[in-house]
C-alpha cells in the first residue's frame, strides 16, 4: 500500500534529523559525515541486493542516473542539511523539509509531471506563509541570528524535489530501488572521500566511539532504508504523490527531536508546522498516484 509505505518512510526519515544534530554536536562536519553515510549505505544496500540473488553490475548507460541520484539525492542535500544542523534545532529542520512540495509542484509543471491547479497554488502559498512565519518574527527562533541558516536548510528541499521529479518523469532504467541506491551510494562515497580528505573533515573510524559516531552509524542505516522506500514510491506512484512524505517527516521529526533531544519550540514554530501540514488539505501536492505519467529512460 503506497500510504503505508509513506508512513514508514516518514517515520524513518524524521528520525534522521535528530541523528544529524547529534552527529555534528562535537565537531564532525558535512563531507566527513556524508562519506561514511554513503559508504555504509552502499555496503548495507549492496549486501541486501546480493542476498536477494541479484547482481551488482551496472551498464555504462546507468552511470548518468547513478551520478544524478548520488548528487541530487544525498551529496548536495546532505551538505545543506548537515551545515544547517550545526546552527538550527533538529525540529526546525524537519519543518523546513516539508517545503519540498513548494518546489516539487513548479518543477512538475515544467517537466510535464502535473497540470496547473489554483487549488494547489493556494496550498503552495500557505507553505510560503509558513516559512515566512518562521523567518520574519524576531521571536520565532531561539536566536534571531539563526534565520540566515534557513535558506541553507531549504537547499536540501530543492534537490529532493528535483530528484523526485526526474525519477518520476523518466524512471529508473529498470533498476530496482535497492540496487539503484547501492550503486548511487558507492558512487557518492567515491566523490565524498577525496573531498573529506582535502578539507580535513575525514572521520577516523577507529574506536572509541562516542554519540556522534553512533549517530552516523544509525543515520546511515536509516537513510539507506528510508531513501530506498522513497525511490520505490516515486517510481511506482509518481513524484507528486510521493512528496506527501514531507508532511510525515515534519511530524515524526518534531516528535523524535522532543523525545530524544528534549527540544521545545516557540508558538511561531508550531504555527509554521501547522501551516505546513495543513496545506496538504489545500491540495499543495496530493493528486491521485496515477496522475503522474512515467516513462522508462532506457
Amino acid at each position: 500500500m503506497p500510504f503505508l509505505a509513506l508512513i514508514a518512510v516518514g517515520a524513518l526519515w524524521g528520525a534522521g534529523q535528530p541523528l544529524a544534530k547529534t552527529a555534528v554536536s562535537e565537531g564532525y562536519r558535512h563531507v566527513g559525515i556524508l562519506f561514511w553515510q554513503l559508504a555504509l549505505g552502499a555496503l548495507l544496500l549492496g549486501a541486501v541486493t546480493l542476498l536477494r540473488g541479484r547482481s551488482l553490475r551496472f551498464a555504462r548507460a546507468d552511470l548518468p542516473l547513478l551520478l544524478f541520484v548520488a548528487l541530487a539525492g544525498t551529496v548536495l542535500p546532505g551538505i545543506s542539511s548537515y551545515t544547517a544542523a550545526v546552527h538550527l534545532p533538529s525540529g526546525l529542520i524537519s519543518i523546513l523539509l516539508s517545503a519540498v512540495p513548494m518546489f516539487t509542484f513548479p518543477l512538475a509543471l515544467v517537466l510535464g509531471n502535473d497540470r496547473f491547479s489554483w487549488r494547489r497554488l493556494g496550498g503552495l502559498s500557505l507553505g510560503l506563509g509558513a516559512v515566512a512565519l518562521l523567518v520574519l518574527p524576531e521571536t520565532s527562533l531561539p536566536e534571531p541570528g539563526m534565520a540566515r541558516w534557513i535558506p541553507v536548510a531549504l537547499i536540501s528541499s530543492v534537490f529532493y524535489a528535483l530528484e523526485g521529479n526526474v525519477v518520476g518523469r523518466w524512471g529508473t532504467r529498470g533498476l530496482d530501488p535497492v540496487k539503484l541506491l547501492a550503486g548511487a551510494s558507492a558512487l557518492g562515497a567515491a566523490i565524498a572521500l577525496p573531498l573529506a580528505l582535502l578539507s580535513g573533515q575525514f572521520i577516523d573510524p577507529r574506536p572509541p566511539w562516542g554519540a556522534p559516531d553512533l549517530a552516523i552509524l544509525a543515520g546511515s542505516a536509516i537513510h539507506a532504508l528510508a531513501y530506498s522506500g522513497y525511490v520505490a514510491v516515486v517510481a511506482s506512484a509518481g513524484a507528486v504523490f510521493a512528496v506527501q512524505v514531507s508532511y510525515l517527516v515534519t511530524l515524526f521529526g518534531l516528535f523524535w527531536a522532543m523525545l530524544f533531544l528534549g527540544e521545545s519550540y516557540t508558538g511561531a514554530i508550531w504555527g509554521g508546522a501547522a501551516h505546513d501540514v495543513g496545506r496538504h488539505g489545500a491540495g499543495a501536492a496530493a493528486p491521485a498516484p496515477h496522475s503522474c505519467k512515467r516513462r522508462s529512460i532506457r
